[in-house]
């Protein structure tokens, strides 16, 4: 989707949904990346003027992932361990969550429990697998599904299309196939468009538009996309350590992972066995 498309397409494409403006915090922190020496006692201090983004960033800096022996108390210590890319993006993907969270819409409470879950999983498995970009991974599984809440709110009977599209999911069949039947568009589109209106990486972006369509990609062996792939092996597993089909989709099986799980494996190296094994592990360790 990097060619720029018009803004009839758009329209399109997002089917009367309108897209949160993006959060003053996520604003002021990218104003402040941008510059030759970002001040990280600034960026400390934007993020501590939000006791939810706080609270968001000492609880991540201090899970089993990045296996402190000391708690860390304070921002400006988040910030001064973790860099400010990584501070930023881990910021960005909390503050969609403030944005989009309504009170009123009971469902999408397993949605952000499971949009965590999946996010720490990334960040787990990141490291696992040697992945450079932890904090992109966390990124994208906090925010790949960050289209649900818009389009629940666009379409009262979402939940009921995505249970649908869950279970209808095989090696031909992909879930946005249902909702584009059904509705005209998806979940990952407004994702994309609202990743980008948010000015999230371009990769990131090209990530949440095809979260669901791991089988074409994964099926092309030519070395291309080799940062998207290693973003959506890492992003699939995690879903699926995670039950997304279960949570999201109400399926026992997870058709999706059945169709995309050996190319997958095969793609990072690893064995069913070793697998299985490293969900157990993240299993216990809390990530899930």
């Amino acid at each position: 989707m990097a060619q720029e498309l018009s803004a009839e397409q758009i329209r399109h494409f997002l089917q009367g949904i309108s897209v949160p403006p993006q959060p003053q915090i996520m604003v002021d922190l990218q104003m402040e990346q941008v510059m030759p020496s970002p001040d990280l006692r600034t960026i400390a201090k934007l993020i501590s003027q939000d006791p939810g983004l706080s609270g968001a960033l000492l609880k991540i800096v201090n899970s089993p992932f990045y296996g402190l022996t000391n708690r860390i108390a304070s921002i400006q210590q988040a910030v001064n361990l973790l860099g400010c890319n990584t501070v930023i993006n881990l910021i960005n993907a909390q503050s969609i969550k403030g944005e989009m969270t309504d009170e009123t819409i009971v469902t999408l409470n397993r949605f952000w429990d499971t949009a965590q879950d999946v996010a720490m999983t990334c960040l787990t498995l990141a490291k696992r697998i040697g992945h450079q970009q932890a904090d992109e991974a966390y990124a994208l599984g906090l925010f790949h599904n960050c289209g649900i809440p818009l389009m629940l709110k666009r379409f009262p009977d979402y939940m009921t299309v995505l249970e649908e599209a869950y279970a209808s999911a095989n090696a031909e069949r992909r879930i946005v196939d249902t909702e584009n039947r059904l509705l005209n568009t998806n979940h990952a589109v407004v994702g994309y468009f609202t990743a980008r209106s948010w000015r999230l990486p371009e990769h990131l972006c090209e990530a949440i538009a095809n979260h669901h369509n791991a089988l074409s990609i994964f099926s092309d062996d030519s070395g291309r996309d080799a940062p998207l792939k290693t973003l959506l092996a890492i992003l699939k597993m995690a879903e699926h350590v995670c039950a997304s089909h279960l949570v999201l989709g109400n399926q026992a099986d997870d058709h999706e992972w059945n169709s995309v799980r050996a190319l997958v494996l095969d793609y990072v190296g690893l064995s069913e066995y070793d697998f299985e094994n490293l969900k157990e592990s993240i299993r216990e360790l809390g990530a899930h």
